[in-house]
């Protein structure tokens, strides 16, 4: 909830050509409790000045040399990509009111003005203003939360689709590889019966971040399940080039945890698909990596294997259902089974 302290807190750039009147407006505002505050009288350096420190309030002198406020707010569109432009036109000419508004600004002033009405129209711009930023930053937060795990803040399987996707088509246009690992913990069920579905979701955030901390920045790593994670690896050059971070995301999974007082012991096994060897697309890459995955549970787990066609066919999985983003949420801890 915004209070009366954001608004005097908001960031002010006072803008004119005359010194007077910049002195004159900032010490209205200086009167009215607002604190942070700046100035310039060259209209040249306004859209860097707001591109490096988001003002909130422009207080824009529309006649000026060198760029007059029309060119300037031109300038910020550019800026302000949402094309909300905090601009209070400040005017004596009655033709640049229409114009000023046309061209962005959400208020004006026309010269001279008294210091109730500069107040008022100041106060009311924040007002917008900062209701609006708030708007903006809680739409940014739901779709950052619908692209992310809420449990451990890894990318979702509906993220995890569209980074497959991107590594397909690099690789495809750098005549490279890319790799899809898929991971699950070993004995994972078994902390859950014995020490409890919250130690079971501590131990997955561990999980997680020892599992980012094996990833180059070109790479993801997601959450998909329960207890299931894929590493989907960017710029591959040679299917050995996969061995390093497989092996490594084993030693790292199998290091002891600490959740809380309880020391934990899991392990991971790791199935791992070749783009494009073993698949051209989301859908076959995922359930190629799902079957060597079955196939180094099987051969005693804490262990990386390779798809290949040779592999004799593993239990299937639909991926279809979630590889276009319609499936429902990543399960809880209570819901893994391995």
């Amino acid at each position: 909830m915004m209070t009366a302290d954001d608004i005097l807190n908001a960031k002010i750039l006072v803008v004119d050509d005359c010194a007077d009147n910049i002195a004159l407006q900032v010490e209205f505002l200086r009167m009215g409790g607002y604190t942070r505050l700046s100035s310039t009288n060259d209209s040249t350096q306004v859209c860097a000045l707001h591109a490096e420190n988001d003002y909130d309030l422009i207080l824009l002198d529309m006649h000026m040399p060198g760029m007059n406020g029309l060119e300037v707010m031109s300038g910020l569109k550019q800026i302000e990509k949402d094309a909300y432009l905090p601009v209070l036109a400040i005017t004596g000419d009655q033709r640049f009111k229409i114009a000023a508004l046309e061209a962005g600004a959400r208020d004006f002033l026309t010269k001279p003005y008294d210091l109730l009405e500069f107040k008022m129209r100041v106060r009311n711009l924040l007002e917008v203003r900062l209701l609006y930023k708030t708007v903006a930053e809680q739409s940014r937060l739901q779709k950052e939360m619908a692209l992310h795990d809420s449990l451990t803040g890894l990318p979702n399987r509906r993220l995890l689709t569209d980074r497959i996707e991107k590594s397909i088509q690099h690789a495809t246009r750098t005549d490279r590889m890319m790799a899809v690992m898929y991971i699950d913990l070993d004995g994972f069920k078994a902390v859950n019966d014995q020490q409890g579905h919250q130690c079971g979701d501590e131990l997955l955030k561990q999980v997680a971040d020892r599992l980012r901390e094996a990833t180059r920045r070109e790479d993801t790593v997601a959450r998909i399940g329960g207890d299931e994670f894929i590493m989907v690896l960017s710029d591959i050059a040679h299917a050995d080039d996969v061995v390093q971070p497989a092996s490594k995301v084993l030693n790292l999974l199998a290091a002891p945890y600490h959740v809380g007082t309880v020391a934990v012991q899991v392990t991971g096994s790791v199935g791992v698909a070749l783009y494009p060897a073993n698949g051209s697309d989301v859908e076959s890459l995922i359930a190629q990596a799902d079957r060597a995955l079955y196939h180094a549970k099987h051969a005693g787990k804490n262990q990386y294997h390779f798809s290949s066609p040779q592999d004799p066919a593993a239990p299937e999985k639909d991926w279809s259902s979630w590889s276009n983003g319609k499936a429902g949420g990543v399960p809880s801890a209570a819901d893994s089974t391995a």
